[in-house]
């Protein structure tokens, strides 16, 4: 018998959220990161928002785990862009977009190395809302926990610039 899966319904994730931040230079760490997550926010909840947001990475192709997806090797075809014009990132995806403000270092790191470690969590956020700050305390709670971690997608994205 075979089953085939419904097309994910891309309102229940309801906001979809983009946080960019790098490491501490002064360790060693200028790698940059963005972050996507759903506020947990949608028409029918927190849960159906988590269960489309990891229905929608197994829709595209990106492995829920400790996989690390290369998006560097045919960057046009990756299902995951990253844009960056000044300090304005878009984030892309099949149905789906979401831009965020970079800080500085962050584009410093990302014209560097001309790519990004992009993560996109399962786990809904609902305390970083877009506009209000996340201290890095805030941040490393949600990005270094454990479950969060294995319940994300994790890729190397190349860094698309429009140059000025």
């Amino acid at each position: 018998m075979t089953s085939t899966q419904a097309e994910i319904d891309r309102s229940d994730l309801g906001t979809l959220s983009v946080l960019a931040w790098i490491g501490d230079p002064s360790e060693g760490h200028d790698i940059p990161y963005l972050l996507a997550y759903t506020l947990g926010d949608g028409p029918k909840g927190k849960e159906a928002g988590e269960a489309a947001a990891r229905g929608l990475l197994e829709e595209i192709g990106l492995p829920i785990g400790d996989v690390v997806m290369d998006g560097t090797r045919n960057p046009s075809t990756f299902a995951v862009q990253i844009l960056l014009a000044g300090n304005q990132v878009a984030l892309t995806l099949p149905g789906l977009n979401a831009t965020c403000t970079a800080p500085d270092e962050w584009v410093a790191a990302a014209d560097e190395s001309g790519q990004a470690y992009f993560l996109f969590a399962t786990t809904a956020w609902p305390e970083a809302v877009p506009g209000r700050p996340v201290s890095p305390e805030v941040l490393q709670a949600f990005a270094g926990d454990e479950a969060v971690l294995t319940g994300s997608a994790h890729c190397v994205i190349t860094v698309q610039s429009l140059r000025q």
